[in-house]
Order: C-alpha cells, then sequence, then structure tokens
C-alpha cells in the first residue's frame, strides 16, 4: 500500500476505529464496535464506539453514535461526501441509516454473519431500489477485528 492511496486511507482509519472499538471494551464493558466519520477532506468529524448498554439506547451502536456527532459537528443531517469507518460490518438499522444520511461510502473491517447488512446476510446499501447509492469495502483489518470480537465474547463466557 502506498501513503496516500485509497487502500493506505482506509487501514489508518480502521487502525482508530480498531482504538475506539477498545474503548468501547475497556471502558464501558460494551462489545468492542468503534466507528468513525471522516469528512472529503479527510478530517474526522465524529467517532463513537457502541453505547447501548451504557445509554440505555437500543440504537447507540458505533455508527449511530459516530454519525449523531457527525451531524452535529457539520451542521447537518446529511454526511455527503463522508466515509463511516466501522469494525463490524453495520446491521440492517445502521446501514439504513446511513442511506440516509447519504454517507458515500461505508468501510467495514469484520463480515457479521450473522447480522450483517453489507453483503453477508443482507445487501441493503447496494440495494437498487434507494434513491442513494454507497460505495462499500469489507475486510479492511477484519481479521484484527474479529480476533478483538471473539476474545471479548470468550471472555464473557468465561473461556480461554
Amino acid at each position: 500500500m502506498n501513503p496516500g492511496s485509497e487502500q493506505f486511507e482506509d487501514a489508518r482509519w480502521m487502525r482508530h476505529a480498531l482504538t475506539l472499538a477498545a474503548r468501547a471494551r475497556d471502558e464501558d464493558d460494551e462489545i468492542p464496535v468503534g466507528a468513525l466519520v471522516v469528512d472529503a477532506a479527510g478530517a474526522v468529524v465524529g467517532e463513537g464506539w457502541n453505547r447501548n448498554i451504557a445509554d440505555h439506547d437500543p440504537s447507540a451502536h458505533a455508527e449511530i453514535v459516530a454519525m449523531r456527532r457527525a451531524g452535529a459537528a457539520l451542521g447537518n443531517h446529511r454526511l455527503v461526501g463522508c466515509t463511516l469507518y466501522v469494525t463490524l460490518e453495520p446491521c440492517a438499522m445502521c446501514a439504513m441509516a446511513a442511506i440516509h444520511a447519504r454517507v458515500a461510502r461505508v468501510v467495514f473491517a469484520a463480515r457479521d454473519p450473522k447480522t450483517g447488512a453489507a453483503g453477508s446476510v443482507f445487501d441493503l446499501l447496494a440495494d437498487p431500489r434507494h434513491n442513494h447509492r454507497v460505495e462499500v469495502v469489507g475486510g479492511v483489518l477484519g481479521d484484527e477485528a474479529g480476533e478483538m470480537l471473539t476474545r471479548y465474547f470468550r471472555a464473557k463466557r468465561g473461556k480461554a
């Protein structure tokens, strides 16, 4: 990967998302999923991690938290030209929020074979019936994100 290339930038931002996922795990004992929104100029405009348990909010997934903060920072409910980076493939709720926000790209790490809505179970982001198209890139640092999730759930179940 060449510095400055899209692949390099995606990996760089996904590493940042992984640090946010670690915060979910370490600070809030939440499932370690982190997300951030980067604008077209390459600036972080919103970041978050899973907060649904801590906030008693079923919608407080990492992506939703990051998009809410990005909307507030930009003063707009539309995140036109922005990229959403997330350590786990978005669920249906988060995928549709990205579509409604007019996010340009969604880049995710680990695939979610149970509820993934970016190609694993559903393919909401690519559904041609929507009036907005989202570019999707999956698997960026997916092994690292998957391992973090596996270790978290094993620890919760008391397994080594």
